[in-house]
């Protein structure tokens, strides 16, 4: 009964592959693996084309990369070039206001040295007033008109109100301090009392 129990076993047990097989079939494998990533080969012809427009790829990309530095150069000089002629512009254009205004510093200097008396020293300061008025005229610097004008919160500023009954309701009935503007653009809004008129407002 025992050898019949070693035949079946022996017959369910699968054969193992000796050591040259699995050396063959391992080799076999390999050169499978090295045929499959061998590139095709190529011809002279073919390899000098490659390298051929290799360089020329290689040419243009120095190129344009060339191109770039340039252009950035380029670029760079130009931007420092607007910041000098902005600058410059600037300083052309405080200086030519300073100028107009240094005749009237003068005026005021020689107001302070002035032994007269307080009405020669009065008129003297408003004519250095009227001085200064013409230059900002020149300048397109124009008062902003205010008492009398309905208030307007575009121009003007108001610091509290006044009760008048000779006034329109709402209206500039006081000035403290002058508005300008340059041609169309506002530089400051005027302070100024605005009328509440008691009379108008219960109506």
């Amino acid at each position: 009964m025992s050898e019949t129990k070693a035949e079946s076993t022996a017959l369910e047990t699968p054969e193992s592959p000796s050591p040259e097989n699995a050396a063959e079939e391992a080799g076999s494998v390999a050169v499978e693996a090295q045929a499959e990533l061998e590139l095709p080969p190529v011809s002279r012809a073919e390899f000098d084309q490659l390298k051929t427009e290799y360089e020329q790829l290689k040419g243009e990309r120095d190129q344009l990369l060339d191109r770039l530095a340039r252009l950035q150069a380029e670029f760079e000089n130009a931007r420092k070039r607007a910041e000098r002629e902005r600058t410059e512009f600037r300083d052309y254009a405080t200086g030519s206001v300073v100028e107009q205004f240094l005749p009237v510093l003068d005026n005021f200097e020689l107001a302070l040295k002035s032994t007269g008396t307080t009405e020669q020293l009065r008129s003297g300061v408003e004519l250095i007033v009227k001085q200064m008025e013409d230059i900002l005229r020149q300048l397109q610097v124009h008062p902003v008109v205010s008492v009398g004008e309905e208030f307007d919160p575009r121009h003007h500023e108001a610091m509290g109100s006044v009760e008048r009954l000779d006034m329109p309701d709402q209206h500039v009935a006081e000035e403290i301090r002058r508005g300008y503007r340059l041609r169309e653009k506002l530089l400051r809004p005027a302070l100024v009392r605005v009328v509440s008129n008691p009379k108008q407002t219960n109506e």
